[in-house]
């Protein structure tokens, strides 16, 4: 055990759970999309998230560690933001996945990083290399690329997912900073357990409550609940404690990879041209920024990582 209470630093450990949380999380762009078009996006946001609180509590309470789920003082403001920042992101992950290509939509997923590197130099004073700023550029390009005179088509649900990329930013930065002593299973649960009362509060508050839909549904919302939002993030959590943060962004990054054959194997569609050309230079771009913004594990504090929708 290192200093801090946590297991000694063990790459294999570290990678093992960083790629079963991706490929968990992966799922989500088959269950949800299929979901989703049923569901209008806020019911099924809260439908998505209550389901994986409730898994994510039983997680807790059959590993022995629901005594983890006491928060410090210091870490409430924090798990606050946190579950707001989840709601955000729901909210505007799904409204944007039903008006696009899941495919597209996982490329797109990749500025996720970038937001989190950008909110890490505003809030940690971190300084910007000139090639991280390039590896920006390329991504910003291939964006435009991949919209350009498509933007009445694509516009609205790309516009959802940067919001939702810009949130996790926020995110991830929050449970760096404030909740780095809290237990991987109680931050798991807290993250959308918390998420699901914003959701409920906005579901209800704009009568957009609608659960009236086809019995298939619920079960492909409830399995993706489990894989998606609970399983994956107790897996890269966990990842976490065992090798530094930013090189679980390194496999997160490449998500896509894993997202184009489920979408296939599911619906039989890809991207049009321009999205996949577009969306595979946001990839390489994403990689790139991610592997140049690898630090240090002595500066554990200032080591970025993105998340996908869950």
């Amino acid at each position: 055990m290192n200093p801090e209470g946590h297991p000694a630093a063990q790459p294999a450990k570290g990678f093992a759970y960083a790629l079963s949380g991706v490929l968990l999380v992966s799922t989500n762009y088959v269950t949800a999309k299929y979901a989703v078009n049923g569901f209008n996006p806020a019911t099924f946001s809260l439908v998505w998230t209550t389901a994986a609180a409730f898994f994510a509590l039983a997680a807790v309470i059959v590993s022995g560690t629901w005594r983890e789920l006491n928060i410090p003082p210091g870490a409430r403001l924090s798990m606050g933001l946190m579950g707001l920042s989840t709601a955000v992101i729901m909210l505007t992950a799904w409204s944007g996945l039903k008006l696009l290509d899941p495919s597209f939509a996982s490329f797109l997923w990749r500025f996720a990083p970038v937001f989190t590197i950008l909110m890490s130099a505003v809030v940690l004073g971190e300084r910007l290399r000139w090639v991280e700023v390039l590896a920006l550029a390329v991504m910003i390009a291939a964006g435009v690329l991949s919209s350009l005179g498509r933007w009445k088509v694509v516009g609205l649900g790309v516009t959802f997912v940067l919001v939702s990329c810009l949130m996790t930013g926020v995110q991830m930065v929050t449970a760096k900073i404030g909740a780095r002593d809290i237990h991987p299973n109680a931050l798991a649960f807290y993250r959308v357990a918390i998420g699901a009362t914003f959701i409920a509060l906005w579901t209800y508050g704009t009568g957009a409550a609608e659960f009236h839909v086809a019995p298939r549904l619920w079960v492909v919302a409830l399995i993706g609940a489990f894989l998606g939002p609970c399983a994956s993030y107790l897996l890269t959590f966990r990842s976490y404690r065992y090798w530094d943060l930013s090189r679980t962004a390194i496999v997160r990054s490449i998500q896509p990879v894993f997202v184009l054959p489920m979408v296939y194997a599911a619906f039989h569609r890809l991207p049009v041209r321009q999205e996949m050309l577009g969306g595979s230079i946001i990839l390489i771009g994403a990689v790139w920024l991610t592997w140049i913004h690898l630090k240090p594990a002595a500066h554990p504090a200032a080591e970025p990582h993105g998340e996908s929708p869950a």
